[in-house]
C-alpha cells in the first residue's frame, strides 16, 4: 500500500487542487489506473484478484452508520421512570423495581430488559420528564403498593403543612404518578429530621411556592425552620418612646 501511495503522490506532485473533490477525482483515477494494470509475474490485476478471492465473502455494510452508545445500568424507580442525564424516561409500569440498561445515542434513548428492547425516547438534553401515555397504569390496576392515597396519609401522620406540600405537588403533574418519587423523598425525611422541623419547612416552603425536593433540604440544612418569625405580640413589647427615637416633631 504505501508503494501505490508513494505512486500516486510521485503523479500528482506536479498539479495543483483548488478543491478536495478535484484531488479525490484524480486519486480516483489513478487507482483505477493501478488496480488494472497486468501483474509482471502473475497472471491478472488487482481488480480481478479482488473479484474472484475478496468479494464473494465480503459481508454486507451495516444499515446505519456507526454511533458511539453510552451503556448504563438503571433501576425502574416506582413512577415507572428511568434516569439519564437529569431527564426521566417512562418505560412500561409492570418493570417498576427492574433493572434495566440505557442505551444513550445522540439523538435516542433506548430501553433493554433482559437483551430485549422494550422502548425508546427521543433525547432530551434538558431536566424533565418524557412520559409515553401506554407506560401508565390503568387506574384500576395496583402495579406497586404505592399510591396518591397511602403518601398523603403518611404526610398527614407528619403534619398538615407536609400534607398541603405533597398536595401541591400531585396537582402540578399532568400525571400524579411522576410526583411519587419527588413526594417519597421528602416524606423519608422524616427519617432523619424530627416531624416538627420538617412540618415548619414544609410551611416555609408553601409560603414561597417552593416545590422542589431540594428547597426543603436547603432550608433543613441552613436550619431556616428554627427561626422564629416576630409576630405582632413580640412587635408591640418593643419600647416606643425613647431618647434616643425621633419621631415627626423631630423633621422640620
Amino acid at each position: 500500500m504505501l508503494i501505490i501511495e508513494r505512486w500516486i503522490l510521485a503523479k500528482l506532485r506536479h498539479q495543483t487542487f483548488f478543491s478536495l473533490a478535484e484531488l479525490n477525482h484524480c486519486i480516483k483515477a489513478l487507482l483505477l489506473e493501478v488496480n488494472n494494470k497486468p501483474f509482471k509475474q502473475l497472471k491478472g490485476t488487482r481488480q480481478t484478484w479482488f473479484d474472484s478471492i475478496d468479494k464473494p465473502v465480503l459481508a454486507a455494510l451495516p444499515k446505519h452508520a456507526y454511533q458511539y452508545t453510552d451503556i448504563k445500568r438503571v433501576k425502574v424507580n416506582i413512577d415507572y421512570h428511568v434516569q439519564y442525564d437529569h431527564h426521566l424516561y417512562s418505560v412500561p409500569h409492570h418493570l417498576v423495581g427492574e433493572k434495566l440498561e440505557l442505551h444513550a445515542k445522540d439523538h435516542l434513548i433506548e430501553a433493554y430488559f433482559q437483551n430485549k428492547r422494550i422502548t425508546s425516547h427521543v433525547r432530551k438534553y434538558h431536566p424533565g420528564m418524557t412520559t409515553i401515555p401506554e407506560h401508565m397504569p390503568t387506574q384500576h390496576e395496583q402495579h406497586h403498593k404505592w399510591s396518591a392515597g397511602r403518601l398523603m396519609n403518611w404526610a398527614q401522620d407528619i403534619g398538615n403543612e407536609v400534607l398541603s406540600w405533597v398536595k401541591a405537588l400531585l396537582a402540578q403533574k399532568q400525571h400524579e404518578e411522576q410526583a411519587y418519587r419527588v413526594c417519597l423523598g421528602l416524606l423519608n425525611l422524616s427519617r432523619n429530621y424530627p416531624r416538627e422541623r420538617l412540618n415548619k419547612a414544609c410551611a416555609i416552603a408553601n409560603k414561597h411556592s417552593l416545590y422542589r425536593l431540594k428547597n426543603i433540604k436547603d432550608i433543613l440544612k441552613s436550619n431556616q425552620d428554627k427561626l422564629v418569625p416576630e409576630t405582632k405580640e413580640q412587635l408591640s413589647l418593643l419600647p416606643q418612646a425613647h431618647e434616643n427615637i425621633r419621631g415627626p416633631k423631630s423633621y422640620h
